[in-house]
């Protein structure tokens, strides 16, 4: 081996200062994480044997954010798949999209040919055009800072400040509420928290903002007994909604799961809202089996309005749990709301 080959070996291995150990005490033990950048990060370098492009990288976390996938299924249910199946070149079947066309049939030839134009097609759109048709996915030309995002995340209780959906489960953006491209500055006023799905449908020429929406899931009305609860009958709470002990129990652990905004009805409940009430029903009644063998079953009940028997104008949803031998016949069970049907077989 050559001086020079020699001398760029011990220069190279020099820049490689972690072993091996220290690595995967770094990974198993010293990481801090606020997302999944770091271990995709160092997968990608170790799948690539060391080194990597930015680009590369990047591209790597496609492969976990599944909110890029969810916005061009959106894509492709309302446009392309819409499009082409009006001229009959494509159908829905189920949850595919299939080619109305026996592509087993074609010679290697003809599919070549078919890529080929549709290639040509791509090209012709893209190139007088350029990057900007992808503008409505690029982030900020400036990096927004951490300490910003921060507080605009923190502001919004950590939810999207127009549908109301939580981070935990679908990813927020911090957006423009002026657009950059109306002047809208780049200024902590000037932002807002979104969920992905929001903030892909509000176009870069809105100016629109949707701060205030989170303080309707403040409203209370004075009196009400659902949004003036007492405090020793609250078994847990949420930003909307809580569990309360039933004042008047049908059964023993008899409990009652209610949005925090004062609202009548279920219906009139936002998706958000539906959601925390959904998770809360799941929770408990996991958490009534675990402490109560006795518990062989549920009834889950909601009345809407007066004539379906609701007393208090606070949407509740009553979470009852069943025993063998609670009623002589448990047959038809919220049937029975109705005297003399719960048996519809008689």
């Amino acid at each position: 081996m050559s001086k020079l080959a020699r001398s760029q070996v011990t220069t190279k291995m020099s820049e490689v200062a972690m072993r091996y150990s220290e690595l995967k005490d770094f990974i198993e033990n010293k990481m801090r994480m606020s997302h999944i950048d770091q271990p995709v990060m160092i997968k990608a370098l170790i799948d690539a044997k060391g080194a990597l492009p930015t680009d590369k990288i990047a591209s790597k976390f496609l492969e976990y954010d599944t909110s890029q996938i969810e916005y061009y299924e959106q894509i492709t249910k309302n446009m392309p798949g819409r499009v082409l199946a009006r001229h009959d070149v494509v159908r829905k079947d189920g949850s595919n999209y299939v080619l109305n066309i026996d592509v087993e049939s074609l010679t290697s030839g003809q599919r070549e040919e078919l890529i080929s134009l549709c290639d040509t097609k791509i090209n012709e759109y893209i190139g007088p055009r350029g990057p900007k048709i992808w503008q409505h996915r690029r982030l900020s030309d400036r990096n927004i800072p951490g300490s910003v995002r921060y507080n605009v995340l923190t502001r919004a209780g950590h939810r999207c400040e127009l549908c109301g959906v939580s981070a935990d489960e679908r990813k927020l953006e911090v957006d423009h509420i002026i657009p950059r491209n109306l002047q809208g500055p780049s200024e902590e006023n000037n932002y807002q928290a979104l969920c992905y799905k929001c903030n892909a449908n509000k176009r870069d020429t809105d100016s629109t903002d949707f701060r205030e929406w989170k303080h309707i899931y403040d409203k209370k009305e004075v009196g009400c007994i659902f949004c003036e609860p007492e405090a020793q009958r609250i078994l847990a709470n949420t930003e909307l909604a809580y569990v309360l002990k039933d004042g008047f129990p049908v059964t023993d652990g008899h409990i009652l799961v209610i949005p925090t905004r004062h609202i009548g009805s279920f219906f009139e409940l936002y998706s958000p809202e539906q959601k925390a009430c959904m998770r809360l029903l799941n929770e408990w009644q996991s958490y009534i089996k675990a402490n109560d063998s006795s518990v062989k079953g549920f009834n889950i009940g909601v009345n809407v309005n007066e004539a379906a028997g609701q007393t208090i104008g606070h949407c509740h949803i009553h979470l009852i749990p069943r025993r063998y031998g609670d009623v002589s016949e448990p047959r038809g069970g919220i049937r029975n709301v109705i005297p003399g049907k719960g048996n519809y077989n008689a």
